[in-house]
């Protein structure tokens, strides 16, 4: 489904796009940031993605990148990050790792985007039909994909027992776990990083998870 919108795309007037600059990226507050990747994604759900000149906004940003958010999703292939929210080459740093679980070097690179680079928001954002979340269920061992599946049981745990069967054939139940799960990396971000967490209360930042559907291409938010 998601291919059907790239495929038929239909786009907005290029004048409203273009590489962010160090002016327009202090001017955003968090909240406003959070109000783009929503549009951005019911732009991409809707099929009306806009216009822009990748190569001209590569050679704008040569010399320097203002980002607006920084995401951690999923490796997954159904879900590339600056595509379903709409954004261009310099908009997001997109950090992508099996089940988006968050570990201290994506920590140390969030703190990078946001206390260095300027970067508004941080999203962690899971998906549906994830197959790390269903390798976790099912206790998956495979070389260091073990561990990393590990970080994800907890989530499991969290789910309430009216959900069943719980098992990765029940979809139900995986994407309960997929929320869970980000949930859990959300205050794992929060409690990891005392940088994050005080500009967050200090309302320069806002840390939030999100769900995408990779059947509607549309994400839902998790404040």
């Amino acid at each position: 489904m998601v291919g059907a919108f790239l495929l038929l795309a239909t786009s907005l007037p290029a004048a409203e796009t273009g590489p962010r600059t160090k002016e327009k990226q202090a001017a955003l507050t968090p909240e406003r940031v959070l109000e783009k990747l929503k549009a951005g994604n019911e732009r991409f759900a809707q099929n009306q993605r806009r216009d822009r000149n990748h190569l001209h906004d590569v050679d704008f940003t040569a010399k320097g990148q203002y980002p607006i958010a920084a995401i951690v999703g999923c490796m997954d292939s159904r879900a590339p990050l600056a595509l379903i929210f709409d954004q261009g080459v310099g908009d997001l740093f997109a950090i992508g790792i099996a089940g988006n679980v968050v570990n201290r070097d994506i920590i140390g690179s969030l703190e990078y985007a946001c206390k260095v680079a300027g970067a508004k928001v941080v999203l962690v954002l899971g998906h549906t039909e994830c197959g790390a979340v269903k390798g976790a269920i099912d206790h998956v061992e495979l070389g260091s994909l073990t561990g990393l599946l590990e970080k994800i049981d907890p989530a499991i745990d969290e789910v309430p027992d009216s959900i069943q069967p719980r098992t990765s054939k029940n979809y139900a139940f995986v994407d309960a776990v997929a929320a869970a799960n980000v949930h859990r990396m959300v205050a794992q971000v929060r409690e990891d990083s005392g940088i994050l967490a005080r500009m967050e209360k200090g309302g320069s930042i806002k840390i939030v998870g999100g769900l995408y559907d990779v059947a509607t291409g549309r994400v839902t938010f998790i404040d």
